[in-house]
């Protein structure tokens, strides 16, 4: 393999430094909008309210169709990432409630504080539509 020029190698590591930085802003963006749904699944079990919200997923996800459209991004790939942070949100909702159930602890709020990113991988055999619970 030749050597890369120099100028070439040179906007590879900007570009990658940009690409570095833009990772970095949506794992801190994930993780705000976790500490968020974390708090709806704290009020949903609480209030004995369902996990999943799917009338709340449809218009989301449409909505998230439009704004990948118009900011030019692939709908489709905006809805698959959406239904999989939906899928982890959805999960720990039923954890939330399990809890809830279990020793009270999220009624009162104490559940709310735990860590959100387990690093598991959420599956499910639902078509989820949207995660801003």
């Amino acid at each position: 393999m030749s050597e890369i020029d120099e100028s070439v190698r040179a906007e590879l590591t900007r570009l990658r430094e940009s690409i570095d930085n833009i990772d970095a802003a949506v794992v801190h963006m994930l993780a705000e909008r976790f500490k968020c749904t974390q708090q709806v699944g704290v009020l949903k079990a609480k209030h004995q309210l369902p996990p999943a919200d799917p009338a709340r997923e449809a218009r989301q996800i449409a909505r998230l169709r439009e704004l990948a459209e118009s900011a030019k991004l692939d709908p489709a790939f905006a809805e698959k990432l959406l239904n999989f942070i939906i899928a982890e949100v959805i999960r720990h909702h039923e954890t939330i409630a399990d809890e809830t159930i279990a020793d009270g602890t999220a009624a009162d709020g104490a559940a709310a504080d735990r860590p959100v990113a387990d690093g598991t991988a959420a599956t499910t055999d639902r078509t989820i539509a949207d995660g801003a619970r």
